[in-house]
Parts: structure tokens; C-alpha cells; sequence
């Protein structure tokens, strides 16, 4: 059975090792790079499956690395901040981070992000292939494209699974506590804006004005509206 691979960006020597030697006994491939000046090429060597980023890097920070290669990598991204600021959080999902970890992170915290990260991307994988399509939105998820008007949008990991869960249920009001323990595999504390900004974020890339929204509707009090005859 392969082995997932995981590529790390982080400057902090100790905490690499740390983080490395962890995920290794956890039977994961890990290379680490303290420099992010030499991350982006290193995803096209060494093909990781998924990618942890600090965002304070010397050489390149970790939120330009991780705009740079979004839209050519699909594999989940997660960010670690040492700052426990809205600014960084929000902006690494902006840029297409699919969850973060505030440092210093427990080594079991985030192997438990990681799993929940992999498990989810193999195992849309490992179903049939379907294709959804509402007029000009077109969602494959064999191969995870998004085609609106006959061009292709990129997505990052969790951007495309939120699409696809809201537009697999058509006409129905899906709760914010229900689409973030689907997309994350844990409860929704209350406090957590990760779902705001992804759904501002995908209507964006979506040509639906967060301002005005009519394609993915947000009904006050209740949740988010999927609608079929907007597109």
C-alpha cells in the first residue's frame, strides 16, 4: 500500500524534525524545506499528496507560496500560524488553504487535520464518477473540475467539495454546523468564520456578487440556499 506524501514548509529546525518524526511513526512520507523560496519547485518533484505551510517563511511566505501553486495543485493545503488573528486565517483560505492550525500545534491535532484532509479527498476519489449540471455550471467529481460558461474555474480541495455537497441538494437550506461538519469531520464551535470565507470566496470565483448573492442564497438564521435555475 503507498504511502501518502506530505510535504512540509517550515523554517523552525526543531519543530520540522518534531513534526516529521511524528507524521513518519504515523506511516506518512515526509520531506521537510525551511526555505519558502524552494517550495514551489519541490511540489513538482516530489508530488506530495498533501502540503503544510507555515506562513512565516524566509525566502517566500507561506501565503504567496500557497496562492502560486493553488491552482495547479489539488491536493489539500494547511497553513500554520503562530498568530491567532482572523488576518492570517482568513487570508490563507482566500488564497485557497483548505484548513489551518495554530501554533504550537499538538502533534496529534495535526495529524488528526491531516487524516480528516486525505480521508476525504480519497475518498470522493473512490466514488463513481458523476457529473452535475445546472445550465452553464458543469461539476465533475472524477476529476474535481468545475466548468461555468464553458471555461474552468479553480478550486481549492474544500471550495470544490462545499459546490458539490450545496449542489447535490438543490432547493434545500443546508446549515452552517452541517456543512462545516461535513467539509471538516468536527463539530462547528460557534466562533470558526472558515465557512463564511469559503462560501464568499466560492461565489466570487462563481461570478455571483457575495453582495447580491442569487446563485448560492444565504437565508438569515438558517443556512445556505443552492439555486438550480440561477446558472
Amino acid at each position: 500500500m503507498n504511502r501518502a506524501k506530505i510535504l512540509l514548509v517550515e523554517d523552525d529546525e526543531k519543530l520540522a524534525q518534531l513534526v516529521k518524526q511524528y507524521l513518519e511513526n504515523a506511516n506518512f512520507v515526509v520531506k521537510v524545506e525551511g526555505n519558502g523560496a524552494n517550495a514551489i519547485p519541490l511540489v513538482s518533484q516530489f508530488h506530495p499528496d498533501l502540503i503544510i505551510l507555515d506562513i512565516m517563511l524566509p525566502g517566500k511566505d507561506g501565503l504567496s507560496i500557497c496562492k502560486e501553486i493553488r491552482p495547479t495543485f489539488l491536493g489539500p493545503i494547511l497553513m500554520l500560524t503562530a498568530r491567532n488573528e482572523d488576518f492570517d486565517q482568513v487570508l490563507g483560505l482566500e488564497f485557497g488553504a483548505d484548513d489551518y492550525v495554530i501554533k504550537p500545534a499538538e502533534p496529534r491535532v495535526l495529524l488528526a487535520r491531516i487524516k480528516a484532509l486525505l480521508r476525504r479527498t480519497s475518498f470522493l476519489s473512490k466514488q463513481p464518477s458523476e457529473h452535475i449540471t445546472f445550465g452553464s455550471l458543469s461539476i465533475d467529481t472524477s476529476s474535481r473540475q468545475v466548468i461555468l460558461s464553458g471555461e474552468k474555474i479553480p478550486l481549492s480541495t474544500h471550495e470544490f467539495d462545499l459546490l458539490h455537497i450545496i449542489a447535490s441538494n438543490p432547493g434545500n437550506i443546508l446549515s452552517r454546523d452541517y456543512l462545516f461538519t461535513k467539509l471538516y469531520n468536527r463539530e462547528y464551535d460557534g466562533l470558526d468564520r472558515t465557512m463564511d470565507v469559503r462560501v464568499s470566496q466560492l461565489r466570487k470565483k462563481l461570478n455571483d456578487n457575495p453582495e447580491d448573492a442569487f446563485r448560492i442564497k444565504t437565508i438569515w438564521g438558517k443556512g445556505y440556499l443552492f439555486v438550480a435555475d440561477a446558472w
